[in-house]
C-alpha cells in the first residue's frame, strides 16, 4: 500500500506529533531541515500555532516516511523524505504550495545536490532564485577550539545562571531590534512563561546554553547549542552578541565553548545555518546549500 496521508496535530508545543517528526528527521540524518531547527521552532515564540496543523506527513505502517513543513511561519516550505519515499517529492510539493504559502509568496527549499527535485520543481514551473539557505561545518576534532576573552568577561549558562530576563535580553539586543528602532527591550510576565518554555522542555541542555558575562553582570553574548546523541552531530543556534561587545571576541568565545561542550559529549561535527564570514573566521567550512525556488 502507498504511504498514507494525514495533517500534523493542531496542537502546538510538545505533542506525540512533536516526537514523531523529531524521530524521522532524526533517522534522515543530515538534512537541510535539522532536529535542531525543529526543536527551536517548535516551542518559539514566533512560530504561526494557527498554521501548524496544515503541516503534512505521509506514514507507513504507522512510520512517518515523509514531511512536508514550514519553519515558524508558512511561506517557505520544506520536503523531507526517508531515502525509499522519493517518488513522493511532487505529490509533497503540490500540497505545500495548496496549503504552507501565504497569499504574498511560496517558496520551497531544495538542496542544490538533490538533482530529482530540482527536475520535479522545473517542471513544476519552478525557477531557482538568489536565495540560499548555507550550512557550514566544524569538524571538532580537527579543529582549534582555543578562545580568550577579555579581562572582566566571563563564562556561564543558563543551567548555571537561569536569568531569562539576561536571556531575551542579549537576544533582543543581539538581533538588532533596538538600532532598528522596535523599542527598548521589555521583559513582560508573557515573556518569561514564553521563555521557559523555550528552556523547560525535552531535548533542551541548559548546560549548553552558553552566555558570555560582562563586568556590569549583563549576558551579552550567547549560543545555543544542541545536541542529540542519535545524530552524532551537533548544532548551533542562535547565537546574538549584544551591539555594544562587538569585535571582542565573545561571539567566538561562546560559539567554541558550546562546540567544546558537545564535543565531550561524542559530537564529531557541529553545524550552522550560515555562511557568514564571522562562521569561517573561526573554524567552520562550507559544507551544503540549499535554494529557495518559486514559480515566476
Amino acid at each position: 500500500m502507498p504511504p498514507v496521508f494525514r495533517n500534523y496535530t493542531n496542537v502546538a508545543g510538545i505533542t506525540d506529533d512533536y516526537f514523531k517528526v523529531r524521530n524521522f528527521i532524526l533517522k534522515l540524518g543530515y538534512s537541510e531541515f535539522s532536529y535542531a531547527r525543529w526543536d527551536w521552532m517548535a516551542t518559539h515564540s514566533y512560530l504561526d500555532k494557527t498554521a501548524i496543523g496544515k503541516i503534512g506527513i505521509w506514514e507507513e505502517n504507522g512510520e512517518i516516511v515523509g514531511l512536508a513543513t514550514f519553519d515558524t511561519l508558512p511561506g517557505t516550505a520544506f520536503c523531507l523524505t526517508h531515502p525509499d519515499h522519493r517518488g513522493l517529492k511532487e505529490q509533497m510539493l503540490k500540497y505545500a504550495e495548496e496549503n504552507l504559502s501565504t497569499p504574498e509568496s511560496f517558496e520551497i527549499v531544495i538542496p542544490d545536490t538533490d538533482h530529482d527535485f530540482l527536475n520535479i520543481a522545473a517542471r513544476l514551473g519552478y525557477v531557482a532564485s538568489q536565495r540560499k539557505e548555507p550550512d557550514s561545518a566544524f569538524y571538532i576534532d580537527e579543529t582549534s577550539l582555543d578562545y580568550k576573552l577579555p579581562e572582566g568577561f566571563q563564562i556561564t549558562t543558563i543551567k548555571e545562571n537561569f536569568d531569562l530576563s539576561q536571556y531575551r535580553r542579549v537576544l533582543w539586543r543581539g538581533f538588532n531590534h533596538e538600532i532598528k528602532g522596535e523599542g527598548l527591550f521589555n521583559f513582560s510576565s508573557e515573556d518569561e512563561l514564553s521563555a521557559k518554555e523555550e528552556m523547560l522542555r525535552p531535548y533542551v541542555e541548559l548546560d549548553l546554553k552558553i552566555a558570555v558575562v560582562s563586568p556590569e553582570g549583563n549576558f551579552v553574548s550567547y549560543c545555543g547549542m544542541w545536541y542529540d546523541p542519535a545524530a552524532g552531530f551537533a548544532w548551533v543556534e542562535p547565537v546574538a552578541t549584544d551591539p555594544d561587545y562587538r569585535r571582542l571576541g565573545l561571539g567566538k568565545a561562546a560559539v567554541l565553548e558550546g562546540i567544546r561542550r558537545v564535543g565531550l559529549l561524542g559530537a564529531k561535527l557541529a553545524f550552522v545555518g550560515s555562511s557568514q564570514q564571522f562562521y569561517y573566521s573561526i573554524g567552520f567550512r562550507p559544507f551544503a546549500t540549499s535554494t529557495n525556488w518559486k514559480k515566476q
